[in-house]
């Protein structure tokens, strides 16, 4: 069924989800965008720069948490826009010996924050949070809705 702009309201939940992070994810999305800074693997290495341990690359953060709205619009190119500020890194635990046990969970909520007629389009804000604390404010996508 196709998503109408008549359908939705300024504060609906438009989909949630919690998605397990592993250390492999990471080398994974190391390798596809180039960024392999040892913080993002290397515990010793993170720890010795101040971190809590290794932590997630912030755009795979970002691009985790707007699955949700591709997921729901049911187009990912309906995605005309999208914004965060990072705030918390999400530490990934260590769970390379526990297969299919993610080493962290980042948690999604899409909400309708905003819906404008005159361009067809609704701004869907973000809640993101890992270990009950918020790691992305300001997530806010704008979706094109015919």
């Amino acid at each position: 069924m196709a998503i109408t702009l008549t359908d939705l309201e300024v504060g609906q939940e438009i989909g949630r989800t919690s998605l397990g992070v592993t250390r492999l994810d990471l080398v994974k999305y190391a390798g596809a965008s180039g960024d392999f800074n040892p913080i993002h693997w290397n515990e010793s290495f993170a720890r010795s720069v101040d971190l809590p341990g290794v932590i997630a690359h912030g755009m795979f953060t970002m691009g985790s948490a707007v699955q949700v709205v591709a997921d729901w619009v049911g187009d990912p190119t309906a995605v005309i826009d999208y914004q965060t500020r990072f705030t918390r890194p999400v530490v990934v635990e260590d769970t390379t010996d526990q297969p299919g046990v993610a080493g962290a969970a980042i948690e999604v909520v899409g909400i309708v924050g905003a819906l404008d007629p005159d361009n067809s389009t609704a701004r869907i804000d973000l809640t993101v949070s890992a270990g009950g604390q918020k790691v992305l404010v300001k997530a806010q996508a704008v979706v094109r809705i015919w």
